[in-house]
């Protein structure tokens, strides 16, 4: 059973707790860590797209977020980022590593597997420079059923006009380019 922190509108403890399953059904604001992977390949920026299992809760067989997880009870935002990266994808990485982008809080509600989903997150975003190919990555089969690099701007284009199935955040990916370009 996974617990987690119900937070504030700006991600800070209140110092409740709550089921994640609880959290999902009733729209409890709890936290997660994202991180895009992203390199510079023949001198365009690429960045890595997960596809989510099809087991996955929420939108199964949707590419996502490089990395990504709930925080649990207790645990800050770097390091539950770090652990999800090892956990998915098999990557070592250091807190050093990560380039903060942001925070973004957002809701939303859906119906996945025949049940309503409610989602309330404050998210800390952040970008991990990592130049190794998709068959380098050690994917945890739970979560994770593939991962494939896109360029930057392909995967804008794509997730904008709906050309692969997704759950990205458009808002994010302005996040991300503000952050690496500009």
């Amino acid at each position: 059973m996974e617990i987690l922190d119900v937070v504030d509108e700006k991600g800070i403890p209140t110092g409740e707790r709550v089921e994640r399953k609880k959290a999902h059904e009733l729209g409890i604001p709890h936290r997660t860590a994202h991180v895009w992977i992203v390199r510079k390949k023949d001198g365009r920026l690429q960045i890595l797209l997960q596809k989510r299992s099809e087991e996955k809760d929420s939108y199964p067989g949707c590419y996502d977020i490089s990395s990504a997880g709930h925080i649990p009870a207790g645990v800050d935002f770097i390091p539950s980022a770090l652990r999800e990266l090892k956990e998915e994808l098999g990557c070592d990485a250091t807190a050093e590593q990560l380039v903060y982008c942001g925070q973004r809080r957002f809701q939303f509600e859906q119906i996945f597997h025949g049940k309503p989903f409610y989602d309330n997150q404050v998210s800390n975003v952040y970008v991990l420079w990592l130049d190794w190919e998709a068959e380098a990555f050690t994917l945890q089969k739970e979560e994770v059923s593939e991962v494939v690099w896109f360029d930057f701007e392909d995967c804008v284009r794509k997730v904008e006009n709906k050309e692969i199935p997704n759950c990205i955040f458009m808002e994010e990916l302005r996040m991300i380019k503000r952050c690496v370009i500009e």
